[in-house]
């Protein structure tokens, strides 16, 4: 049978857990507003890059050249995919995990994870990281993990040959906290390269350059990897943060529905011991007054 002293210390416990809830819940709302403005404001620099590709390509269409970077079909693949490296955030890591896993089969592959829980999931599916990176616990590091993991493709395509890279990530849609996403990063598909030579140009002509055109699709096709990567690792932490809250939302409701029992319980047993001390209190009146 719970005491009044049992009672009142876990009120007090429950009350604590509460109030660092709310602040969880605090610090998730404002890191969703962080990593939401962060991404879009890449989609200027991300418009400024496609709208290189497509002068680029428009030129190679016209004058009958080939497109650069057709679809590869090299058996070795890079597969990065993004998850957490803290918890409480309800089935995000799990989501991401059992995408992955379906997506890479037994295929031979070079496996990239951002994020230590994602990379013990997979590790216990049987799949262990080839390289795991830390995701950073603010906006301005997101640059510097991005060249790192840009600098890690390079290598692989230069050394391992392999032919395609893939990135993996949860996204926020709607209610939907948390929806797997899957994005090609090479080689550009043929499909977005025949799109953007065949697109109208906003301008009256087209821009003119001087650097070589192979070293010119190299470096847009760069920038193009780092605009993706940056906005996909924005659009995961948003969908962390995101996941995160929901999961506190409802712990916070499971803790109030607690306080509440146990108010409840403890009115009902200092009622109990109010009562029981004043029975013993008459009782022993009478007592007293039957002796006299």
């Amino acid at each position: 049978m719970d005491t009044l002293e049992n009672l009142s210390d876990a009120l007090k416990t429950t009350g604590d857990i509460q109030s660092i809830v709310r602040t969880m819940k605090a610090l998730s709302s404002v890191s969703i507003r962080q990593y939401e403005h962060a991404e879009a404001a890449m989609a200027d620099y991300a418009r400024t890059v496609e709208l290189g590709l497509m002068a680029l390509l428009r030129q190679r269409w016209q004058a009958g050249l080939p497109l650069r970077g057709a679809d590869s079909r090299t058996a070795r693949e890079v597969m990065i995919v993004i998850g957490s490296d803290r918890g409480l955030c309800g089935g995000y890591n799990d989501k991401i995990t059992r995408f992955a896993q379906a997506r890479m089969e037994d295929r031979p592959m070079v496996l990239v994870v951002v994020g230590g829980r994602v990379a013990a999931r997979l590790e216990a599916g049987g799949r262990r990281a080839d390289t795991i990176h830390a995701l950073p616990g603010s906006v301005e590091g997101l640059s510097r993990l991005v060249q790192t993991i840009i600098v890690e493709v390079d290598r692989w395509m230069q050394l391992e040959r392999v032919g395609q890279v893939w990135l993996l990530h949860n996204r926020r849609e709607g209610r939907n906290t948390a929806k797997p996403q899957a994005h090609r990063l090479l080689p550009l598909p043929d499909s977005y390269l025949r799109k953007l030579s065949e697109a109208d140009w906003p301008g009256r002509s087209l821009p003119l350059f001087r650097m070589d055109p192979d070293r010119l699709m190299s470096w847009l096709v760069q920038q193009r990897l780092f605009v993706v990567i940056y906005r996909a690792l924005a659009e995961a932490l948003a969908s962390e943060h995101a996941s995160r809250l929901a999961a506190m939302q409802a712990a916070e409701r499971n803790i109030e529905e607690r306080r509440d029992d146990l108010r409840q319980l403890y009115r009902l047993r200092r009622q109990e011991t109010i009562t029981r001390e004043l029975l013993d209190l008459v009782s022993g009146y009478e007592a007293i007054r039957t002796e006299d």
